[in-house]
């Protein structure tokens, strides 16, 4: 399992067959920054969305996980689900703000 700031990533067995392909590789955009959690060799994975959940699949024997407040993370060949982390306060549950 890795984290990458409000990114968590998890190796999963495959990725679900109703899943779409997406025609990017960002993981995550920050909504005050505008930064983004995003794959840095494109054509080296795919990133898919089922209900809300997304999905990555390196195909390359590894990948880059890059964005401009954290140091990079190396993701080896394999299926993964990507949650971004949410914060609780007692009035509501809501997506971390990067």
């Amino acid at each position: 399992m890795w984290r990458h700031g409000d990114v968590l990533i998890a190796p999963l067995g495959a990725i679900p067959g109703k899943a779409v392909r997406l025609a990017h590789t960002v993981l995550a955009r920050g909504e005050v920054t505008g930064h983004s959690h995003r794959i840095l060799e494109r054509s080296a994975a795919d990133l898919w969305e089922l209900g809300g959940s997304l999905y990555l699949k390196v195909t390359a024997d590894k990948v880059t996980v890059v964005h401009q407040e954290h140091a990079p993370i190396t993701l080896p060949r394999g299926s993964y689900r990507v949650w971004i982390q949410r914060e609780y306060t007692p009035a509501t549950v809501r997506r971390v703000a990067d």
